[in-house]
């Protein structure tokens, strides 16, 4: 295995990573703005209030996201094992 394929490996799987992570951290940003802002203009300064929700929506997220991510991981796990018979 040459330093090419294991730089073109890696930069498929960063892709992958960031491919797979971001739609969730998006709704996570998205809900703790949401929640900030409310907490501002009315001024409730709870704990809970900014975790519940952040918690529910990320697992909705996760739940509703589930075979986007599967099938990205799928595509890198099905490259990486057909370099690994070429390769072999």
């Amino acid at each position: 295995m040459t330093e090419v394929e294991v730089l073109d490996i890696s930069r498929d799987a960063i892709f992958t990573l960031l491919k797979v992570v971001t739609p969730v951290l998006l709704v996570a940003l998205f809900v703790g703005l949401i929640i900030g802002i409310f907490q501002a203009l009315t001024q409730i300064q709870e704990m809970t209030l900014a975790f519940v929700p952040k918690i529910i929506s990320v697992f909705v997220a996760l739940i509703l996201l589930f075979p986007f991510m599967l099938s990205q991981m799928r595509t890198l796990t099905e490259g990486l094992f057909d370099r690994i018979i070429e390769g072999g």
